[in-house]
């Protein structure tokens, strides 16, 4: 039928709608995590209309100050912070909420009373690169609350608990659209924000990672403090023997994640001597990442193992990772191996 858009051109599933279908296969199924998810969809729609009229909503810039990271601040940092505690802060299932942009989580229900998940969430990843309309994104991670714990620092030790312990992880990327994909431990899927009626509409279900893939991705500016290891993969990539692979790095972890995701290759955010614990963060970045690559075929450590086996020792510990297709990680590791 001419003049019909290609969105109604084919059935549309809505986020909730697949989430619900995807409950409907475990009958014990409370439909809590469906709640839980439909309030990241309704933040990350919020915060897109954010970035959306940065340029116009004078938003953009720095307000001043650092976070706990010793970065600094920008606007867009805060609003979409304050987004995530506004949309998930009201909803009864949440324990704990915490921020890679705090210090301190917030304890929103005891366990006891309800609260029986947390939510960890980097708001604005890459937000160094808002002022140059470069794509940034939105990180979460969902782990449930330990109800037998409710002593002193109780929600910091609930908040340490390896990546394997996660029930749900899933990112948004604010690029030429908004996608989401997200993974309940069932495979990875993904949703691109439909303007014209407000919700994430399926993409694409049980998305895989190739094996395989001549990209990689990494800040060379740093090469000379990498490993020897490191520097000896960078440099056969760079060969004939190698067969052609290109570089390829926005900045944004998500971003780059993305598409290493589709396409394959490797990402590499290796330790270094300024930063000889790695740069970024275990529980916000790098273990819901690491969940989603592993769903789609894929592989994530720190250069020496499993990242979702880390054991958190503290809200805010960094982390070197290496994550992508199965053959490319493989590949990086057997250089690191001949150090």
């Amino acid at each position: 039928m001419s003049g019909v858009t290609p969105i109604m051109s084919r059935p549309i599933v809505t986020l909730t709608q697949h989430i619900h279908e995807q409950q409907r296969r475990f009958p014990v199924a409370t439909g809590d995590l469906s709640w839980l998810l439909s309030g990241v969809a309704l933040a990350t729609r919020i915060i897109e209309s954010y970035v959306r009229r940065a340029g116009i909503a004078e938003v953009l810039g720095e307000v001043g100050t650092d976070n706990v990271q010793g970065e600094r601040v920008q606007k867009l940092d805060l609003l979409a912070n304050e987004t995530i505690l506004r949309c998930l802060g009201y909803r009864e299932i949440v324990g704990i909420l915490v921020s890679e942009e705090d210090e301190e989580p917030t304890l929103v229900m005891q366990p006891s009373d309800g609260g029986k998940y947390i939510v960890l969430f980097d708001p604005l990843d890459g937000s160094s690169n808002i002022d140059v309309n470069v794509s940034i994104g939105t990180i979460f991670s969902i782990l449930r609350c330990d109800e037998n714990d409710q002593g002193p620092d109780s929600a910091v030790r609930n908040c340490l608990q390896p990546g394997v312990r996660q029930v749900a992880a899933g990112y948004v990327v604010y690029g030429s659209s908004t996608v989401m994909a997200y993974t309940t431990g069932e495979g990875v899927h993904m949703f691109t924000l439909e303007p014209s009626i407000g919700a994430f509409v399926l993409q694409s279900e049980n998305v895989r990672m190739p094996e395989s893939g001549k990209t990689y991705s990494v800040n060379e500016a740093y090469r000379d403090s990498f490993s020897r290891g490191v520097q000896d993969y960078l440099a056969w990539t760079k060969t004939k023997e190698a067969g052609g692979y290109g570089s390829r790095y926005i900045g944004s972890l998500v971003a780059d994640f993305h598409r290493t995701l589709l396409k394959g290759g490797v990402f590499l955010y290796p330790a270094t001597a300024k930063n000889p614990s790695g740069k970024l963060r275990l529980l916000y970045e790098a273990n819901p990442i690491a969940f989603l690559a592993e769903q789609a075929g894929g592989v994530a450590t720190d250069f020496s193992g499993r990242i979702m086996e880390k054991k958190p020792d503290s809200l805010h510990v960094r982390t070197p990772l290496l994550i992508g297709s199965k053959n490319e990680v493989e590949r990086v590791m057997e250089f690191v191996g001949r150090e």
